[in-house]
Order: C-alpha cells, then sequence, then structure tokens
C-alpha cells in the first residue's frame, strides 16, 4: 500500500506553543520592567494589585500583537513580503501594543486616582515596554522559522520513506516495486495510467493520476498536466510559448512525446522545479 506524501499545510498558524510560553513569559517580563523601573521595592497588597494589573495589560497587548501577527501570516506571509513585511510587522506591533498599554494605563490611572498618567510612564516605561515588543516580534519570527524548517524537514523524511518504499505495480499475477529512480514517468491512456521504467516496459495501474501524484516524491516527479507526470532524470530542457506557455522536451521519445506542453498557470512552478539543484 502506498502512503500519500504529506504536502505543506494552507493553515496558517505556525505557533501551536506560544500561548503557554507568553502565558510565563509576560509576568517575567513585568516583573523586570518594575526593577528596571523602581529603586525601591517592598512587598505589599498594594504592589500586588499593581503587579496583577499590568500584567494583565500585558496580556491584553500581547494578543492583540499576536491576533495582528497571524493575520499578516494569512493575508501576506513573509516568503511573499520578506525583509519588508518583517519591518511592517516590527513597527505595526509595536504601534499596536503601545497604544494599548498608554490606554489602558491612562484608564487605570483615571479609576484610581483620578488623574492622568505621570510623564515618566511615557518617557520610561514606554521606551522599556517598546523594547519587549521587539523581543516578542523577535521570537514569533524565530518561532516561524523553525516551524518552516520542521515542515521541510519532515517533508524530506516523507521523501526519503517514498524512496524506500518505491511503487507497487501489477505484473500479470504478480506485485512487483519498482524503486522511484527507475520510473521515468506517468501517462493516461483510456481508463489506466501507465507507468514507463528506464527499461521501456509499461505498467497499467488502476490509480487516477491525481492519486498517484500524492504518492510522489515532488522533489523527483512534475505534473506537466492532465495527462503526464514526468522524472527529472528524462527532462531535457525547456522553451517558452506564446501567452506564458512553456514545451518541456523529454529525452525518451520511445515511452512520451519528445515535446510536451505545460499551462501558463503551472510555468512558474515548473521553472523552479526545473532549476533547483538536487
Amino acid at each position: 500500500m502506498q502512503v500519500p506524501i504529506e504536502r505543506n499545510s494552507k493553515s496558517t498558524n505556525h505557533y501551536r506553543s506560544d500561548v503557554g510560553l507568553f502565558l510565563v513569559l509576560i509576568p517575567f517580563i513585568s516583573a523586570i520592567n518594575y526593577y528596571l523601573t523602581y529603586s525601591n521595592i517592598k512587598p505589599s497588597w498594594f504592589l500586588l494589585i499593581t503587579f496583577s494589573i499590568d500584567t494583565a495589560q500585558g496580556y491584553m497587548a500581547w494578543w492583540a500583537v499576536r491576533s495582528f501577527i497571524l493575520f499578516l501570516d494569512k493575508k501576506w506571509p513573509i516568503e511573499k513580503g520578506g525583509v519588508y513585511r518583517i519591518i511592517v510587522q516590527l513597527f505595526a506591533t509595536l504601534f499596536i501594543g503601545l497604544c494599548i498599554i498608554s490606554l489602558l494605563t491612562e484608564l487605570v490611572s483615571w479609576i484610581a486616582k483620578g488623574k492622568p498618567a505621570p510623564l515618566d510612564f511615557y518617557l520610561i516605561d514606554l521606551f522599556i515596554i517598546g523594547i519587549w515588543f521587539f523581543v516578542v516580534n523577535g521570537i514569533y519570527i524565530g518561532l516561524h522559522f523553525y516551524n518552516l524548517w520542521q515542515k521541510t524537514e519532515a517533508e524530506r523524511k516523507n521523501e526519503m520513506r517514498a524512496f524506500t518504499e518505491g511503487l507497487l505495480v501489477k505484473s500479470g499475477k504478480q506485485e512487483i516495486k519498482l524503486n522511484f529512480d527507475e520510473v521515468i514517468g506517468f501517462s493516461v491512456e483510456g481508463e489506466y495510467v501507465v507507468v514507463s521504467n528506464l527499461s521501456g516496459k509499461k505498467y497499467y495501474l488502476d490509480q487516477s493520476l491525481d492519486k498517484v501524484e500524492k504518492m510522489l516524491p515532488g522533489s523527483q516527479f512534475f505534473r506537466l498536466n492532465r495527462q503526464f507526470i514526468l522524472h527529472r532524470q528524462i527532462i531535457t530542457g525547456f522553451k517558452r510559448e506564446e501567452n506564458g506557455k512553456i514545451t518541456v522536451t523529454s529525452g525518451r521519445p520511445e515511452s512520451f512525446a519528445p515535446e510536451l506542453t505545460v499551462s501558463r498557470i503551472k510555468a512558474p512552478a515548473f521553472k523552479a522545479w526545473f532549476r533547483t539543484d538536487q
């Protein structure tokens, strides 16, 4: 039985472990802020209440920043926006976070004291808090690339497993395993999918080309169109056609047509795949 290779998930939430991390980290950040801001700290109920309020404000500001980062990941991923996207994230989340902290601090000050927050809050506290928001961003950017690396490693292991398992085909009453480096491609003939190997022999599969595609290591095989999937080893090159289409040249004319068309939509993906070093 063939095990389909898992492709990239469309989910944009890369941060499965971030909530627990920040539930612990934010009180720690509040404690450091108190140490940096106040010179004479004595345990008291008033200190506990103010610390709890400040920590709650930190949680609200973090959640807003987190929500904005997830929104950006969905609408404008780092892979598309690059450095510019990271810069926008840094300064937009800084603005959002500081605005929320300022508004909440003013609200608490008016409720508790009947007057605005002291000037020192804007000159000292907000400056320190702003540095922490850059740290938070650094954590999220690091988590993004770490999870991206994990996903790439998982795909690589899946492909290695696929190479080991090979492809099961029927030959008469027998089932034989073809290693993927023996397969040169797949084609649709009538109601069947035909797999061709290096020696020119053909085997018929009772699976659709869509299902076959999911079983293959993507680094070695490419779905050219509705009828053909070819192995990298028999593709000798390609040429550009009108309307953005490309024509792929095959080095095995006895098994496949010497030229096969790739649609305008698939052409960019094929070029990137073909130019990738193996």
